[in-house]
C-alpha cells in the first residue's frame, strides 16, 4: 500500500512538476545529462543572503528522473546554501520514498549532481555523490 503511495507521488511529481521553469537572471545555474540515458536537467537558483529564495528546473527525461529533481527543487527551497550541500544521495532517495534500482540510481540522482555543481563544482559533486 505505502510503496502504491510513493509510486502516485512519483508520477504525480512528474506530470505535474514543481517549480518548473527557468530563472534570469540566476545566481547558480547548471545542466548536465544523463549519458546512460539521455535524461537533461537544468537547475537555476537565487539566493539571497545565504538562503535559496528561489529555483527552478528544466529538462526531460524519464519519471524517475523529472520527478526526483521536482521533489529536490521543494526541498532546497528556503533553505541556506551549508544546508543544500549537506544535503546527500540518501536524503534524496528518502524522500522519493521508493526503491531505485541500481539501473535507475543515476536517474534518481541527476537533479542532485546538476544542484551541487551549480553551487560549487562539477569536481566537488561528483565527490559528494
Amino acid at each position: 500500500m505505502a510503496d502504491s503511495l510513493y509510486r502516485e507521488v512519483i508520477l504525480d511529481h512528474y506530470h505535474n512538476p514543481r517549480n518548473k521553469g527557468t530563472l534570469d537572471p540566476a545566481d547558480y545555474s547548471y545542466e548536465d545529462t544523463n549519458p546512460l540515458c539521455g535524461d537533461e536537467v537544468r537547475i537555476d537558483l537565487r539566493v539571497a543572503g545565504d538562503r535559496v529564495t528561489d529555483v527552478k528546473f528544466s529538462g526531460r527525461g524519464c519519471a524517475v528522473s523529472l520527478a526526483s529533481t521536482s521533489i529536490l527543487t521543494e526541498m532546497v527551497e528556503g533553505r541556506s546554501l551549508d544546508e543544500v550541500k549537506a544535503l546527500t544521495k540518501d536524503d534524496l532517495l528518502d524522500e522519493l520514498g521508493i526503491p531505485v534500482s541500481p539501473a535507475r540510481l543515476k536517474c534518481a540522482l541527476l537533479g542532485l549532481k546538476v544542484l551541487k555543481a551549480g553551487i560549487y563544482g562539477v569536481a566537488q559533486a561528483d565527490e559528494d555523490l
